[in-house]
């Protein structure tokens, strides 16, 4: 009886309320699809670390007739040199932190370059003299390349060592930063959601106020009066975290698998798992924001 009775008036409250709940379904819609995309995009970027990362390679730039950083004067790496820092690669010293290294000549480094840059005039600038000799080198664990940058930076013949990872730190800054915006604006979505649900429930409390009073009358606890006003803003909250669900789904089924996959193939992206992984998160923060709004919003009127 009692059920039956709460269910009629929570379905009453938001009929005669409906441009206020579409307007609660809305903005909780929109405040959750902003956590989402930031979940999303943070699991996006551990995921490239991860897997950039471990096969970031560092760069040993050999002299050309054209550098004088390092130990150059404009004469490129000699075969003795180019040897001698084989050697030292292929030393009991570095020999166990080395996973693989290969050697890249001018002709192979054009080729790179031209197949990298195929679309850009800048191809037609650049000859192989131009381009440095190489010595490039997987680590087993990419995070000891400092080992390298002691043990080959000071040899002759070598313009500079380059770990790849400090490319990759500086793109992966830019988005965290995307994803700290995000969450920014999902938290002022979150905040005027909040706002909204409290105000809603107390202009539905007003409407109904003749028969609050009743209930109040015949000794109907406060916690029975209240309970309706607070699955009316569950139900809101629920619809828009069930958009914002759907709505992440589709950008990483269509946009991230269905584009960026295609696009760049040779990048790692998330999956639908993951979009199906952040939604508890979506319903649990919109159904908790809705009660606590609600709640503090209903008793504070029937303090009133």
């Amino acid at each position: 009886m009692r059920l039956g009775f709460v269910l009629r008036e929570v379905v009453a409250g938001l009929s005669r309320n409906l441009s206020m709940v579409v307007s609660i379904v809305l903005v909780t819609f929109i405040s959750l699809t902003f956590v989402g995309t930031a979940i999303l995009l943070q699991a996006q970027v551990n995921q490239m670390k991860n897997y950039w990362f471990d096969r970031a390679q560092v760069a040993v730039y050999l002299c050309t007739d054209f550098s004088t950083l390092g130990g150059c004067d404009q004469v490129a790496a000699s075969a003795d040199q180019k040897t001698a820092i084989e050697q030292r690669l292929e030393s009991s010293t570095l020999d166990p932190y080395i996973e693989r290294f290969y050697f890249e000549d001018r002709d192979q480094a054009f080729a790179n370059f031209q197949d990298q840059f195929a679309d850009s005039a800048v191809v037609d600038l650049v000859s192989p003299e131009l381009l440095p000799e190489t010595f490039w080198i997987n680590l087993v664990d990419p995070q000891q390349s400092e080992l390298i940058f002691e043990a080959i930076s000071g040899l002759p013949g070598v313009e500079s060592v380059v770990d790849q990872r400090s490319y990759l730190d500086q793109i992966f800054a830019l988005l965290n930063a995307g994803s700290l915006t995000a969450v920014a604006v999902a938290g002022l979505m979150l905040l005027a959601a909040a706002l909204l649900i409290a105000t809603t429930i107390r202009l539905s409390a007003f409407s109904r106020r003749r028969e609050l009073a009743i209930m109040r009358l015949v000794g109907a606890s406060n916690r029975f009066i209240q309970t309706p006003f607070v699955l009316e803003g569950i139900v809101a909250a629920a619809l828009g975290a069930a958009l914002a669900s759907l709505t992440i789904w589709g950008i990483v089924r269509v946009f991230v698998q269905g584009y960026l996959s295609e696009a760049l193939p040779a990048t790692v992206f998330i999956q639908t798992s993951d979009a199906f992984a952040a939604m508890p998160f979506l319903f649990a923060t919109g159904i908790g924001l809705a009660v606590v709004a609600s709640y503090v919003s209903i008793t504070r009127y029937l303090r009133a």
